[in-house]
C-alpha cells in the first residue's frame, strides 16, 4: 500500500506505510527523548495522524525544518524503522546509495524525491491555499 500526502486535490506520493512510519520513528526516536510528539507535536501528532489543519502548516513547517537540520548529524546507520520494535530493520538492509551521508537525506520518496523537500513543498501550499493537509492511502 503507497502512502501520499494531499492538499487541494493534489496527491504527492510518499512510499509505503513502513516507509512513512520509519520517516517519522527516526525522528521520534533520534530527537524526541521524552516521547513521541514531546518536541514536534504538529509533526508527530497531527499530520503524522492524518490530517493536518491548515492553520498549523506553518508550525509544522517550523519544526520539520529543525528535524531536518538536527539529523544532519546521525549517520545513516542509525535509521530507525520501527520505533515499537527495534529488531525491524529497512527492507534493503544497510546496501544504501553513496549519496546518503546522514538522516537528513536518507528519506527518498518513491518517485525519487527527498521526503524532507516534498513535505516541505506541500506544508508550504497548505500554508499558501489555506487547505488542510491530509496522509492516507493513494
Amino acid at each position: 500500500m503507497t502512502v501520499g500526502i494531499k492538499v487541494d486535490g493534489i496527491i504527492d506520493e510518499l512510499g509505503s506505510a513502513d516507509f512513512v512510519h520509519a520517516f517519522f520513528s527516526t525522528i521520534s526516536f533520534h530527537l524526541e527523548p521524552c516521547g513521541w510528539g514531546t518536541k514536534f507535536p504538529v509533526l508527530m501528532n497531527e499530520l503524522y495522524q492524518g490530517t493536518l489543519p491548515s492553520s498549523k502548516a506553518a508550525s509544522a513547517l517550523d519544526e520539520l525544518r529543525v528535524a531536518r537540520e538536527r539529523l544532519r548529524h546521525v549517520g545513516p546507520d542509525q535509521v530507525v524503522w520501527d520505533i515499537k520494535d527495534s529488531t525491524k530493520q529497512p527492507p534493503w538492509g544497510d546496501a544504501i546509495s553513496s549519496d546518503i551521508t546522514d538522516l537528513s537525506n536518507y528519506f527518498v520518496t518513491s518517485t525519487g524525491r527527498d521526503l524532507f523537500e516534498t513535505l516541505m513543498e506541500v506544508l508550504e501550499e497548505s500554508t499558501r491555499v489555506g487547505k488542510d493537509a491530509t496522509i492516507g492511502s493513494c
